[in-house]
C-alpha cells in the first residue's frame, strides 16, 4: 500500500471508531473527517464541499420537506384516525399499525412516518393495558422495511441511485427499481414480525405505560398557607427561593379557582393551597424553615395541576432535537416561557432527581405543564414529539386531496423517467410552500441538517477511498474470500457486511463506504455492478441489532423502556430472513 492508502484507511477507521463511540454527533465527526482529508491532500481543497451539491443531498432534503407537507395536509393523520377504530384486539391493532407505517415509509421519510404513528401506538398500548415495548419495536422495524421499497423511502436508496449514475454511467435507479427486492424483503419481514417477532420482545415493566412513569404522588406535594403565615402577601417566586435547590410551585388553589402553572409574580393569600414539586430533602427543608402546613396526603391527581388554560403533556426528545445536551434550567423554560418540567423518564424509568438540571438525551420522555398553545409551539421548535394531550387535527379535505395529487404526479413523472427525482421532489417542495401546505419556518425545521452535513461531508471522503485505490484493496481482500463462493455467496457477503456496518454507524455513512467497494468487487468478478449495489442498499437499510444504527431505533428506546440488548432478540432472526429472501431476489431481478 502507498502512503495515500494508509492515510485513507486510517482516517476512515478513526471516523468509524468515533461513530461507534458516540461522544460527538456523527455530523461533527463527518465534517471533521472531510476537513482532515482536505488538509492532508486526500480530497482536493477546491472540491472539498462539492458533496453538498450532490443530487443525493438535494433529494434527501426535498423528501424531508415533502414529508412534512404531506403531514400538514393530513394524509397520515387520516390513517391514524382510522387505526384508532381498529377494535380491541392487540394483534389486529399491531398488524394495522405495522402495515400502515410500512406503506407510509415507502413514500415519506421513515423517521417521520414512525413519529406520526408513535402516539397512536402508545394510545393503543394504554387502551389494552399492554406495555408499549410490544408495539414500538415492530413499528420501528416496519418503518425500516417500508423505506427500502422505493427510491425516496430512505437515504441509502437515494445515495446508491446517484452513485450508480456517477460510477457506472448507466443512469440512476428509477423510483420503483427497488420494489422487486425491497418489496419482497418487506413482505417477508412484516409477516415474521406479526407472526413470531413481537413474541421475542421483552415486556419491559419500566415502559408498561407512560402514565405509570409519572405518578403524581411521586413528585408533587400540597401545602397550606394559614392566615398568619409568613407567605401571605408574598409571591410564588419568593416561596420558591425559600430553600436552595429546584423547588417549584406547579399549582395554587384559591377557593373555587385553580392557578395551574402560576406566574412567578402571583401573590399568595391566606388559605391558599399550594402544590409544589421538590425532592424529599428540599420539601423537608421547606417545612423546617417555614410555617407551611402539610395538606392531607393522597388527594392530588393530574387534574389538580391542569386547567382549561393549562395542560399536562408528555413528549419524547427526537433524534435531531434542539434541546439535546441542554437542561430546563439552562434554557430557563420556567421564567422565559411559563412552562414547568415536572418529570423526565429515561429508558422506561422515571429519573428521581429534580428534573430541571438534568441534561436531555435522545428518547427521553418529558412531562410538561403549561399553556397548550405555548407547549405545542415550543415542542415543534425544540424538535420533540408530543405523546399525550395530542389531538388529531385533520387537514381540510380539499387540502388533503391537493397534497396527494401533487405528490402522485411527482411520483409518476419520476417513475416514468420524465424528470430526475431530485427535480421532481424539489418542485413538489416548492409547490407546497407556495400552496401554503408548509411554512418557510417549517421547511427549514423539517430538514434534518445533521444528515445533510453527514452526506455532504462523507461523499468526497467516499470518492477519496475510490481514487486512492483503497476500495480496490478492500475489494480484492473480499474477492480472495469470494473466489471460493458462488456468485450468490458473494452477493450475500456484501449484503451481510453492509448490514453489519449499518448496525454500528449511520446507514448513509455505511452506503457511502460500501458503494465503491461493491463496484470494485463486481469489476473483479467481471459482472454488472447492479446486484452488488442493490445488496448495499438493502443491507444498509436493515439496522435491526442495535438502537444506534438508525434513528428510528433510537427514538423508541425511551418510550419503550428498551435495553441495548433487546434489539437483537427480534432483530437477529429478522436479519437472517432478510439475507435469505434478498439474495435470491437480487439474483433473479438484477442478473
Amino acid at each position: 500500500m502507498n502512503s495515500e492508502q494508509y492515510m485513507i484507511f486510517s482516517l476512515i477507521s478513526i471516523m468509524l471508531i468515533f461513530f461507534v463511540w458516540g461522544r460527538w454527533r456523527y455530523d461533527i465527526v463527518a465534517l471533521t473527517t472531510l476537513l482532515v482529508a482536505g488538509f492532508v491532500g486526500l480530497v482536493p481543497m477546491a472540491d472539498a464541499f462539492e458533496g453538498f451539491s450532490n443530487p443525493a443531498v438535494i433529494t434527501v432534503a426535498a423528501v424531508l420537506v415533502v414529508s412534512k407537507g404531506l403531514e400538514n395536509a393530513g394524509v397520515v393523520e387520516v390513517i391514524a384516525k382510522t387505526l384508532y377504530k381498529s377494535g380491541d384486539k392487540p394483534l389486529v391493532q399491531m398488524s394495522l399499525l405495522v402495515l400502515a407505517v410500512t406503506v407510509s415509509s415507502a413514500f415519506m421519510n421513515n423517521i417521520g412516518a414512525l413519529a406520526l404513528m408513535m402516539p397512536v401506538a402508545l394510545k393503543m398500548a394504554r387502551k389494552n393495558n399492554q406495555p408499549p415495548s410490544i408495539f414500538l419495536m415492530p413499528l420501528a422495524f416496519g418503518s425500516l422495511l417500508g423505506g427500502m421499497t422505493t427510491l425516496v423511502g430512505t437515504p441509502p436508496n437515494i445515495i446508491i441511485s446517484m452513485y450508480r449514475a456517477e460510477a457506472t454511467g448507466r443512469g440512476a435507479f428509477n423510483m420503483f427499481d427497488f420494489l422487486p427486492v425491497g418489496g419482497g424483503v418487506a413482505l417477508a419481514g412484516v409477516i415474521f414480525i406479526l407472526l413470531v417477532g413481537w413474541r421475542l420482545i421483552p415486556e419491559r415493566k419500566g415502559g408498561k405505560s407512560a402514565g405509570d412513569l409519572f405518578e403524581i404522588k411521586d413528585y408533587i406535594t400540597e401545602v397550606l398557607i394559614t392566615e398568619d403565615s409568613q407567605f401571605v402577601g408574598k409571591t410564588v417566586s419568593e416561596l420558591e427561593d425559600t430553600v436552595e435547590g429546584e423547588l417549584k410551585v406547579v399549582s395554587v388553589f384559591r377557593k373555587e379557582k385553580n392557578f395551574a402553572a402560576p406566574s412567578l409574580n402571583l401573590t399568595l393569600k391566606a388559605e391558599d393551597s399550594v402544590v409544589v414539586e421538590a425532592t424529599a430533602e428540599e420539601f423537608q427543608e421547606l417545612l423546617d424553615a417555614t410555617d407551611l402546613v402539610l395538606a392531607e396526603a393522597g388527594k392530588l391527581s393530574q387534574e389538580d395541576i391542569s386547567s382549561d388554560e393549562v395542560e399536562i403533556m408528555e413528549a419524547v426528545v427526537m433524534t435531531n432535537s434542539f434541546i439535546i445536551g441542554r437542561s430546563a434550567k439552562s434554557m430557563k423554560i420556567r421564567s422565559r416561557y411559563g412552562i414547568n418540567l415536572l418529570g423526565i423518564a429515561r429508558e422506561g424509568v422515571r429519573i428521581k432527581d429534580t428534573p430541571d438540571s438534568i441534561s436531555f438525551r435522545i428518547g427521553d420522555i418529558l412531562l410538561l405543564q403549561g399553556n397548550p398553545d405555548t407547549l405545542s409551539d415550543l415542542l415543534s421548535q425544540w424538535g420533540c414529539l408530543p405523546l399525550a394531550g395530542r389531538g388529531l387535527s385533520l387537514g381540510k379535505p380539499r387540502k388533503l386531496l391537493q397534497g396527494v395529487a401533487i405528490f402522485a404526479v411527482a411520483i409518476l413523472l419520476a417513475a416514468l423517467g420524465k424528470i430526475p427525482v431530485q427535480m421532481a421532489f424539489a418542485s413538489v417542495a416548492l409547490i407546497m410552500v407556495i400552496g401554503k401546505f408548509i411554512s418557510l419556518k417549517e421547511v427549514y425545521a423539517s430538514i434534518d441538517w445533521s444528515i445533510i452535513i453527514l452526506l455532504g461531508s462523507i461523499i468526497p471522503v467516499s470518492k477519496a477511498l475510490e481514487t486512492t485505490g483503497g476500495a480496490e484493496i478492500i475489494a480484492k481482500s473480499l474477492l480472495g474470500f469470494a473466489d471460493h463462493l458462488p456468485l450468490w455467496g458473494s452477493i450475500a457477503v456484501v449484503l451481510i457486511v453492509s448490514m453489519t456496518l449499518s448496525d454500528i454507524v449511520n446507514n448513509a455513512a455505511a452506503v457511502l463506504i460500501m458503494a465503491p467497494i461493491a463496484v470494485e468487487i463486481a469489476t473483479g468478478l467481471s459482472v454488472i455492478s447492479d446486484p452488488f449495489l442493490m445488496s448495499v442498499a438493502v443491507g444498509a437499510s436493515c439496522s435491526f441489532l442495535t438502537p444506534i444504527g438508525h434513528q428510528s431505533n433510537t427514538l423508541i428506546m425511551g418510550p419503550g423502556g428498551y435495553k441495548f440488548s433487546d434489539y437483537w432478540k427480534m432483530g437477529l432472526p429478522l436479519e437472517i430472513i432478510v439475507v435469505a429472501v434478498a439474495t435470491p431476489l437480487i439474483m433473479l431481478v438484477w442478473l
